[in-house]
Formats: structure tokens, sequence, C-alpha cells
């Protein structure tokens, strides 16, 4: 696969396609450009299940799985709280891939520990689970939520790569 002849994203819908796997994403400071942007792709609608928003914790709770206790005790931005969002919303489509994006684009909401321009993710896929910090300190809002885009579709194409040489395909 060729990423200068092809999207991040069409990459990916057109490996998910490949695999006969399905993607689930739970979106929060993203707010759904994650999922615009594998809808963009033609024939996305045979790979996406579901995705959702989950902008409050009592989203991510409802529609993602994430217990209360971890919200608790990490916070909504945190690679323990992006892994069960990524999780729970998989199983709960049945997705082989669950992907999910939760940070603080800004330009206010950041502290001293989670300050503006960090994003966690979480990924899961059947066997394995990954989740990652990724900071963009001095960014707008609209690049945050941009480069979370690209990462998030990177990092799930790297991650489908990894697996397949581990299953020897």
């Amino acid at each position: 696969m060729d990423l200068k002849e092809k999207s991040l994203a069409e990459a990916l819908v057109s490996r998910l396609e490949e695999l006969g796997w399905h993607i689930s994403c739970a979106e929060s400071c993203t707010g759904g450009l994650l999922t615009g942007r594998l809808v963009d792709v033609p024939n996305a609608s045979r790979v996406l299940n579901a995705s959702v928003v989950t902008y409050s914790n009592e989203a991510k709770m409802r529609y993602a799985r994430v217990p209360e206790e971890l919200l608790a005790r990490h916070g909504a931005v945190s690679e323990d709280v992006a892994l069960a969002m990524a999780k729970g919303l998989a199983a709960e489509n049945q997705a082989e891939l669950g992907v999910s994006v939760s940070g603080v684009a800004g330009p206010g909401g950041g502290t001293a520990e989670k300050p503006v321009g960090m994003v966690c993710f979480g990924f899961s896929l059947p066997g394995k689970e990954y989740a990652c910090t990724q900071l963009w300190p001095g960014l707008d809002r609209a690049q945050v939520r941009a480069n979370s885009v690209d990462f998030a579709l990177k990092k799930a194409l790297e991650l489908l790569e990894e697996e397949e040489k581990e299953n020897g395909k």
C-alpha cells in the first residue's frame, strides 16, 4: 500500500476491507472528525460499524463502557480511559478494531499535568491493545484536532501491519 497514492483514511479503509475487519471509533476532543475522515472514503460502510462522540464522562460510560471508577481515578484524558473507550466501543459493536481519542484541544481546559495539546489514544485489536499519548503544545484547537486524526489513522495502520507480521500474513 503506497501512502503517496492513498490518503491515510483510504489506506485504512482499504486494509480493513482486505482483512474483512470492522472499525468503531470513540471520539472526544476530535468530535467526530476521525469518523468523518473515514466516511469520506467510498465504501467506508463496508468496514465502519459505529462510532460515537463521547465528549462527556457520562457518554464515555454509557456508550463506550468506561467504568466510572476508571474516570474518577485517571480522568477522561488518560491512556487508561482511552484504552477502555476503544475496547468498550469495539466490543459493543463487534468491531475487530476499536480506536479512541481523548484530549485537551484548548484553548482552555489544560492543567500542569494535562496541558493543552495533550491527547490520549486507545487501540483495541483481537488479542492486542495499545495506548499512547501525544503532545502538541502551542498549536491551536483545530491543529490539535487535525493532528490527532492523522495520528490515529497512522497508528491504526501501523498496528494492522504489525498484526500481519506477527501472524505471518
